[in-house]
């Protein structure tokens, strides 16, 4: 299957942790900002992700973290412990494609979320948003 072009993107929402976009091919796109952001932030970002999530009835999700700073623990406790099972047993959630951040640091704040998400999801990492896309692209939905 071809790959869409990503001008066939929506944005959806922005703030200042980043913009998420609907990708008609199946998945949300999350495009971080470089910036620290507030938790609040956070949390407004990934509240705006479930609601496209479930009114498009996306199952996948491609988080584009280019030059995002590491999440706070805050923030990943937070993640973990509420929205990643929010998503999973409201959305559906079943694929998650994490095009890395090119800080170490930001790496190891992803890997702990990645290692402390409940079952369900299923992360896959990559070092180009094209592999990743790819992958969401191929991956079915078979749960």
């Amino acid at each position: 299957m071809p790959l869409p072009l990503r001008a066939q993107e929506t944005l959806f929402f922005q703030n200042a942790a980043g913009k998420v976009f609907y990708q008609p091919g199946g998945f949300v796109r999350l495009m971080w900002t470089p910036e620290r952001a507030a938790l609040e932030a956070i949390q407004a970002f990934y509240e705006q992700v479930l609601s496209l999530m479930l009114s498009t009835n996306t199952r996948k999700i491609l988080s584009d973290h280019g030059q995002r700073a590491p999440l706070s623990g805050a923030a990943q406790a937070w993640l973990t412990g509420q929205w990643i099972p929010r998503a999973i047993n409201q959305a559906r959630a079943q694929y998650c494609a994490i095009v890395e951040g090119a800080d170490p640091m930001h790496r190891l704040s992803t890997q702990s979320v990645v290692s402390a998400a409940p079952a369900g999801l299923v992360f896959r990492r990559f070092s180009t948003l094209e592999e990743a896309e790819k992958w969401l692209y191929g991956a079915e939905l078979s749960r």
